[in-house]
């Protein structure tokens, strides 16, 4: 049983990516071509947003949101310590602080009633994460934000395709960011990502800054990165472009049966509020005895996954490189409780089925 089943969709669109690499590999630019070009327009009109700027990795299209926003040493960052290392480790690698606040016990996304005590003079940002899937509540945190001066940068690593009041994650604030990494709703087959903006001035500087902060060849206006996207990776993407509402709504099905059929287990599942819909990148359940109920899972055959085991604010790259507003009573709770089950759109009725046996019997 595949925890993510990659084999299924390749082979629905194996001709178009055979093609389009057939194409890529005749005109031979393979950094910034017109896979790229062609990708970040589909992209912005997908979300709604004026710009796209494609990124090397999801982690890089963070790095470059703080540059392009000049945030660095003895600056603020506010975000969740109850995501992946990315989120806080692009923050402490321009030299600011991480500011950690609590989750909310539902959605596990950062909890904006916690947010206006975390700000100080020193704050610049604030990052809200996307968590498996499911937006973060945009509006109240645009709201606090506005109300300081702050921008907000939208880490959409794993909800990319979800949608929030209408409106597509990574159109919801002044800077969205979203990684490609394969096992991502929409993913390519290496490392990809890329930042969304409506604000013409923020993307320019993206774009400057992905390449060394080049604004014409061989001339630099500021310190950048190596942050380009190679046409290959865009190339994929735009083949599953083609198939990502369906599998979107494949997700969205598949999760909502997931719910129904758990339902009455001794388990808690994903809470999906009026107006947010979930791209369930994950499909994540809090257990009691979690090691029990994933030990019995791997004898019946079921694979799961842990994210994530132990929160930010306890690792040790950033113990002396964080600081910490108000308790964080809730992260430290579902790192011990989380728990995913398998979760693709090729998901047949059957196997899901025998998952949920699976945990039914385990718990």
């Amino acid at each position: 049983m595949q925890f993510i089943d990659l084999k299924t969709q390749q082979t629905r669109i194996r001709a178009d990516i055979e093609q389009r690499i057939a194409a890529l590999l005749d005109h031979g630019q393979y950094i910034l071509g017109p896979e790229v070009t062609e990708m970040e327009q589909r992209l912005a009109d997908y979300t709604g947003v004026a710009h796209c700027v494609s990124a090397a990795s999801g982690t890089d299209a963070l790095l470059l949101a703080l540059m392009a926003l000049d945030i660095g040493p003895g600056d603020e960052v506010i975000t969740t310590p109850f995501s992946f290392i990315a989120t806080a480790e692009v923050i402490a690698l321009v030299g600011a602080t991480p500011v950690f606040v609590d989750v909310d016990p539902a959605s596990y996304n950062i909890d904006p009633a916690r947010i206006a005590a975390a700000i100080s003079a020193k704050t610049r940002a604030i990052i809200p994460v996307g968590l498996f899937g499911l937006c973060a509540d945009m509006d109240a945190i645009n709201a606090i934000a506005a109300e300081h001066g702050l921008p907000v940068i939208e880490d959409a690593a794993q909800s990319f395709g979800a949608t929030y009041k209408g409106k597509r994650s990574c159109g919801l604030s002044t800077i969205g960011c979203t990684s490609f990494f394969p096992a991502k709703p929409l993913g390519c087959y290496g490392d990809g990502g890329a930042c969304f903006t409506n604000d013409p001035d923020i993307a320019l500087r993206l774009k400057e800054l992905r390449n060394h902060g080049q604004d014409r060849q061989y001339h630099h206006p500021r310190i950048g990165i190596n942050g380009r996207m190679d046409g290959m990776q865009a190339a994929i993407i735009l083949a599953k472009l083609a198939i990502f509402d369906d599998e979107v709504a494949a997700r969205a099905r598949i999760g909502a049966r997931y719910s129904e059929l758990l339902a009455c287990a001794d388990c808690v599942t994903p809470a999906i509020a009026d107006g947010y819909s979930s791209v369930y990148a994950q499909y994540t359940l809090q257990v009691n005895n979690r090691d029990a109920v994933q030990a019995a899972l791997r004898e019946a055959g079921v694979p799961s996954a842990v994210y994530y085991p132990v929160t930010l604010d306890q690792q040790p790259a950033l113990a002396n490189r964080s600081r910490i507003s108000g308790e964080l009573t809730v992260s430290h709770g579902l790192q011990d409780k989380v728990m995913s089950l398998p979760m693709h759109p090729y998901l047949d009725e059957a196997t899901q089925d025998q998952i949920v046996a699976a945990v039914s019997g385990a718990l």
